[in-house]
């Protein structure tokens, strides 16, 4: 399941603010909700790492109801916007990544059912080396609902796909080909699991509807959609930011650019098992490839004249 939406979504909604003024009383119903936030955002904010000031990355999970053990992470993303250049780049982590736990050993995607939101949150920025300053949750449900706002998708669907899992209900049958999806075909096109690929499959079917989604966002005729697309991010999201990050990401989310993102798996391998085993080496230099060193330095030094 895609959960860029959420934050795909908020972008629209202050790209829309910010460029057109018949909809202010939206723009003032916001800055309502989000009066003092700064403050609040202050009070509560942890250690984070000075070299990722310009940028704000959020830990994006799309949450299934998983099985005897509880809800877990289904889709894990890093989305991280430049804060200057309004560029964005997504990371994406396969659910069944294998990372040291509290002194246990697990899959990433399971760590929700074991502390929620918050656990998976250091693990990825340990895992990538970078902060983490906010987190989106979105289940299913809401995520084909939000697709449904935006009129569905337009894919290319790369086969035939069938599977069926009568103990979770789970149905999925889509034919190979172009196609128009509603909001529950498209979580189902991103929740199938091809046996040829395995995982690595799934990530790329998300990345490629995340640029897909991303240029459908951006177009005019998402403007009127706004005020039911905003319900969605406050009732039925779960966020450490408030409303949809509201203050903190107004000026990111006014100022992105309209290149698609730059989308990435997070490197590793596939055993027999299907777990994905990390490349601590290759994970590094990924991140100083996304995260170069004169985009997060600190202001250079000037010498005193002689």
């Amino acid at each position: 399941m895609c959960v860029l939406t959420a934050l795909i979504c908020s972008a629209i909604l202050f790209i829309g603010l910010g460029v057109y003024n018949g909809i202010s009383h939206i723009y003032n119903e916001f800055s309502a909700m989000y009066a003092g936030y700064n403050e609040r955002r202050a009070a509560r904010t942890g250690e984070i790492d000075p070299k990722f000031d310009g940028y704000t990355n959020i830990l994006i999970l799309g949450i299934d109801d998983g099985y005897d053990g509880g809800p877990e992470a289904d889709t894990i993303l890093v989305l991280s916007f430049s804060n200057d250049t309004g560029k964005t780049r997504l990371i994406s982590i396969p659910r069944d990544t294998w990372v040291s736990a509290d002194s246990s050993a697990g899959r990433i995607g399971s760590l929700y059912s074991w502390g929620g939101a918050s656990l998976i949150v250091r693990h990825v920025a340990g895992l990538l080396g970078i902060s983490i300053h906010q987190y989106v949750v979105i289940n299913m449900a809401t995520f084909a609902e939000l697709i449904d706002v935006f009129g569905g998708i337009d894919i290319y669907v790369e086969e035939d796909m069938d599977y069926e899992d009568p103990e979770s209900g789970l149905e999925i049958h889509l034919g190979q080909g172009y196609q128009h999806l509603n909001g529950d075909e498209a979580q189902k096109y991103l929740r199938f699991r091809s046996e040829k690929l395995g995982d690595v499959g799934r990530v790329q079917r998300q990345q490629k509807f995340i640029k897909a989604f991303y240029a459908k966002v951006l177009q005019l005729e998402t403007i009127p959609k706004l005020p039911a697309i905003a319900d969605i991010f406050r009732n039925q999201m779960e966020t450490s930011a408030e409303i949809f990050d509201s203050a903190h990401l107004a000026s990111v989310l006014h100022s992105m650019s309209s290149d698609p993102p730059t989308t990435v798996m997070l490197p590793g391998s596939e055993n027999e098992q299907g777990i994905w085993i990390p490349d601590i080496q290759g994970i590094d230099a990924k991140i100083q490839e996304l995260f170069p060193v004169h985009d997060i330095a600190d202001e250079p030094v000037i010498e005193d004249e002689e």
